[in-house]
C-alpha cells in the first residue's frame, strides 16, 4: 500500500517538470552496448586528487518506502553500493555532465555538504556516457561528497523509483532510510538546500 502511495507522490512531483534538464534523458545520450567504464585506471587517479572520498559503507537490507534494491560502482573506483541500505537524513541527488541544470546545482549542493555534518550527500552520476567530464565537473564545483554512478540507467525502472524524465532528481531520505520527498526541481544556492533539508528532513543549520 504505502508503494501505491509513494507510486502517485512520485508521478505527482515529476509531471509538471518533464523538462527539468533540456527535455530529460534524450536516447541519444543512452549508453550502447559497450561497456562504460567508470574505474579505469585514469579516473581513479584523478579522483584521487579531487579530494571526493570512496562511497559510503551501508546497511544490509532495505527498508519499505526507501531506495530501491540496486548496486550500483563508485564513480572513480572504490566500493560498490546496494542503494537499499542508504539510510538518512540524506540527500541523494541524480544529475549528469550533460545536463545543463546540474551543473548549475551542483555547487550549491557541495557547499551545503560541507557547511554541516547533520545530513549525508550522495551523488548518481545518471546515463552519462562520460565518466571522465562528471568526475572534472564535480571537481570544478568542490564536491567534497561521495558518488556513485548508473551508467546504464539501473534506478530509472527500479521500483519504487519513478521514470526519471528529467535531471537533476533529488530524493530526500528519512533516518530510516524512506523515501519522503523528490524534487525534480535544481536547487541552485545553499539556501535552496538547506530550506529544503529543513522542510523534508527537519534538518537546522
Amino acid at each position: 500500500m504505502r508503494r501505491a502511495v509513494l507510486g502517485g507522490v512520485f508521478a505527482a512531483v515529476l509531471l509538471p517538470f518533464l523538462s527539468a534538464c533540456g527535455g530529460g534523458t534524450p536516447a541519444a545520450i543512452k549508453p550502447g552496448p559497450h561497456q562504460i567504464d567508470v574505474a579505469d585506471r585514469q579516473l581513479v587517479s584523478f579522483k584521487k586528487q579531487s579530494g571526493i572520498p570512496n562511497c559510503p559503507r551501508v546497511a544490509s537490507a532495505g527498508v519499505e518506502g526507501g531506495m530501491p534494491a540496486v548496486t550500483l560502482p563508485c564513480l572513480g573506483g572504490g566500493r560498490s553500493v546496494d542503494v537499499a541500505g542508504l539510510r538518512g537524513p540524506a540527500i541523494v541527488n541524480l544529475w549528469a555532465s550533460w545536463c545543463g541544470a546540474c551543473r548549475k546545482e551542483m555547487p550549491a549542493l557541495a557547499a551545503y555538504a560541507k557547511q554541516q555534518s547533520a545530513v549525508t550527500v550522495l551523488g548518481v552520476d545518471f546515463l552519462d556516457p562520460q565518466p571522465g567530464a562528471a568526475l572534472e565537473l564535480a571537481k570544478g564545483s568542490e564536491v567534497g561528497y561521495p558518488l556513485l554512478a548508473d551508467p546504464k540507467g539501473a534506478l530509472d525502472k527500479a521500483s519504487p523509483m519513478p521514470h526519471v524524465s528529467g535531471l537533476p532528481l533529488t530524493v530526500f531520505l528519512d533516518a530510516r532510510g524512506s523515501i519522503v520527498h523528490v524534487e525534480a526541481r535544481p536547487m541552485l544556492t545553499v539556501k535552496d538546500v538547506a530550506e529544503a533539508a529543513q522542510q523534508y528532513l527537519g534538518a537546522t543549520g
